[in-house]
């Protein structure tokens, strides 16, 4: 059996183009999973579409590879949620005053992202450019805590129940 590794839930994968060789045959669920492997739905959200547990969907993954008729894509993208900007805007704020919203759009865009799909595990990231823009130590301080303590609160927690 072909090994699946890393995070499951989050892998992506799509049918192969290349030519099958050899003979094999699909049972209904390898057949429903081939169908929803369309290189965009993560295998979470197919597992919870197909009725299965995670280890009941790796074992038809790990089929589907080893017979070549689907290949990874990669990992889909998490992303934060709105409310996660809205938060950094108003303690941001408070440090450092309107220049707030500027400050975000930049230190998003040097990590090379948009605020619309900014990637969850680059929430830390941000807020250490961030505070850097803060002159004041016990106001960065508190930006950083109030900060590392909504992501751990939200961000994390929230990676882990989905």
């Amino acid at each position: 059996m072909a090994a699946v590794p890393g995070e499951l839930s989050e892998k992506v994968f799509k049918r192969t183009n290349g030519k099958m060789e050899g003979e094999f045959s699909l049972d209904g669920q390898m057949l429903s999973a081939l169908m929803e492997l369309d290189g965009k739905t993560t295998i979470g959200q197919i597992a919870v579409r197909m009725g299965l547990d995670l280890n009941a969907v790796r074992a038809l993954i790990s089929r589907l590879i080893e017979i070549k008729l689907i290949e990874p894509v990669g990992e889909a993208v998490t992303t934060v949620n709105g409310g996660f900007f809205e938060y950094v805007r108003q303690q941001l704020s408070t440090a450092v005053g309107p220049i707030a919203t500027i400050l975000i759009e930049d230190g998003v865009n040097d990590i090379g992202h948009t605020l619309s799909r900014f990637p969850r595990k680059h929430a830390a990231e941000l807020v250490e450019i961030l505070s850097r823009d803060i002159q004041r130590e016990e106001k960065r301080n508190l930006f950083k805590k109030n900060m590392l303590k909504y992501i751990n609160e939200n961000v994390i927690t929230r990676k882990r129940n989905e």
